[in-house]
């Protein structure tokens, strides 16, 4: 077992958010019929607020999609609570809405570039891998990087297309997802915290057998491969994303639960090495592994078919899910 994976055991606790001025929110993407276009929302009393409309009516330009708010930076959350504080329930008229009233769409409905997806990151899933799959059973000493393009996100309640042409073994992952909420290059891990605006739920599903000669994407990155949401909460509203259970169901029978203190490479590692390979830019997105438990894992081995619904669960974000459709 690497020195790495002992020395995060022992020091995880002290990995927090770190921005200045915490202020906590619940942000989501939605439609609805007067929002037939995605627009930001907020969850303010168990209900839905258009951050949009809600700026206009305190006098403070607010953003309409959540890549425009991330990219204001995250003292801007700050901001907008302390316009909540001061605000006048009449305020809130035309602009709230109950659940009911929305659908809810991906928090970041179309990333701006790939998604990155972290392989093998939990030592259980290490060695259920090396059992079913073409893995070496070795715990990896860097963390294994592969990527999900923007078209393979979809929302949660929606369907996720098994290609019976491409894959007759598709699985399921439950993922911790963790956004960027400012540009870096070469972070040290002892600043990486900095860097994160909050936290989502992602489902890496996967074609098992559509993996070519070791390389990862059309297994993983296949059009609605990576459900997410149900909603992005900020940095502060996780006190630490290293305890949190998370959790899969496929039919109402669970089949993963774990939790994040299990992860070989924690997030601060994760950011320091993908930031000396690429330059992060905020709204980036890291699916920071899986524990185990999927299906090819299982003795004898579980696919998902079609009408099978798949719920995946993270303490303190909420559960995503999906319902499979075979073409």
């Amino acid at each position: 077992m690497p020195e790495q994976y002992l020395r995060n055991r022992a020091n995880g606790a002290r990995f927090n958010c770190q921005f200045k001025k915490r202020k906590k929110m619940k942000l989501l993407t939605y439609t609805s019929k007067n929002h037939p276009e995605p627009a930001l929302g907020f969850i303010r009393q168990n209900r839905v607020v258009d951050m949009e409309s809600f700026g206009k009516k305190v006098g403070m330009p607010l953003p309409r999609s959540m890549n425009e708010l991330i990219a204001m930076g995250a003292e801007i959350i700050a901001t907008i609570n302390d316009r909540l504080v001061s605000a006048d329930e009449s305020i809130f008229e035309g602009i709230s809405f109950d659940f009911q009233e929305i659908t809810l769409q991906a928090p970041i409905p179309r990333p701006n570039k790939n998604i990155f997806g972290i392989g093998l990151n939990y030592t259980e899933h290490v060695a259920e891998s090396a059992r079913s799959l073409d893995t070496t059973g070795k715990l990896p000493q860097k963390p294994i990087i592969f990527s999900k393009p923007p078209t393979a996100v979809t929302a949660t309640h929606t369907e996720v297309i098994k290609n019976t042409r491409l894959t007759a073994q598709l699985d399921w992952e439950v993922e911790l997802a963790v956004v960027l909420g400012k540009k870096g290059k070469n972070i040290p891990k002892g600043e990486a915290m900095d860097y994160v605006f909050g936290y989502t739920i992602i489902n890496d599903i996967s074609a098992r057998d559509c993996r070519r000669e070791g390389q990862w994407i059309v297994s993983k990155g296949q059009d609605t491969f990576a459900p997410m949401g149900p909603v992005l909460v900020t940095c502060d509203e996780i006190q630490d994303p290293h305890n949190l259970n998370l959790s899969l169901r496929v039919n109402g029978v669970e089949k993963q639960n774990s939790n994040t203190r299990f992860m070989l490479f924690r997030i601060p590692e994760l950011i320091e090495d993908l930031s000396t390979c690429f330059t992060l830019e905020p709204g980036d997105i890291i699916a920071t592994g899986t524990p185990a438990g999927v299906g090819a894992g299982r003795n004898p081995q579980e696919w998902l078919m079609g009408g099978d619904v798949v719920e995946a669960t993270v303490d303190g974000i909420g559960t995503l899910v999906n319902t499979i459709k075979e073409i």
